[in-house]
């Protein structure tokens, strides 16, 4: 065989050999996208909220229509959709579910019926650049920031890292959308921001599921755990 010849045929095994491997590596690619795929459809979009009561989504509603009549551009979140935050999960497994749930009730079980209301409005994070519009939480304040804490402390081991910014509670019932004349908005926040409900008494803590739709996000108890 002819040194020429027996060149041809080495870089004919060398092209095939590394085609092989180039093909084997594309079919590793793409069982990892398929894997990858599978796991994000498998997660759950997640956050821990106290529930409110129909008096108060009432008064969220009624407060979002007194907004409406200053034509601000600004995107209402629907009443019965609005909730008392306390953290917000992300993307979780279904094996999170468990230790999440013994985190709620080990703080849970050291916290006793909050007495909160809905009392006054403003915006995130200032007049100047507001972004969200919000309705206040008063009331037992202490034993509910108490509270988060214990939550916040009981998912750190989990992975789950504490919140950096201080805890305040609130109610977010919409967000700008857009620019907006800023001296409208406060107007009307000055003529409908002294709102203060009637007590109510918050007696568990829940894990929602949270799934986004075109028509909205839909939330799911996965959990519901009492106090005391």
């Amino acid at each position: 065989m002819s040194s020429r010849r027996r060149m041809r045929l080495m870089i004919s095994f060398l092209q095939t050999t590394f085609n092989d491997s180039i093909v084997k590596m594309c079919l590793d690619l793409r069982a990892v996208s398929v894997w990858a795929r599978k796991e994000m459809t498998n997660t759950i979009r997640s956050f821990i909220a106290i529930e409110l009561p129909e008096e108060i989504t009432e008064t969220i509603r009624k407060t979002a229509a007194g907004f409406r009549r200053y034509k601000l551009n600004i995107r209402w979140v629907r009443p019965e959709n609005v909730h008392l935050t306390l953290k917000f999960l992300g993307e979780i497994s279904q094996d999170d579910v468990e230790p999440i749930t013994d985190a709620l009730m080990a703080a849970a079980e050291r916290t006793g019926a909050i007495r909160l209301m809905a009392q006054g409005i403003g915006v995130f994070p200032g007049i100047k650049r507001p972004r969200v519009v919000w309705i206040g939480v008063g009331g037992d304040v202490v034993p509910l920031r108490e509270f988060q804490l214990c939550i916040e402390q009981g998912l750190e081991p989990f992975g789950f890292p504490r919140e950096k910014r201080p805890f305040r509670a609130h109610l977010t019932v919409g967000r700008v959308k857009g620019n907006l004349d800023k001296n409208i908005l406060l107007q009307a926040i000055e003529r409908l921001g002294h709102l203060e409900t009637d007590p109510f008494t918050a007696r568990s803590v829940v894990l929602f599921r949270s799934d986004l739709r075109k028509t909205g996000a839909v939330y799911t108890k996965l959990m519901e755990v009492p106090f005391g």
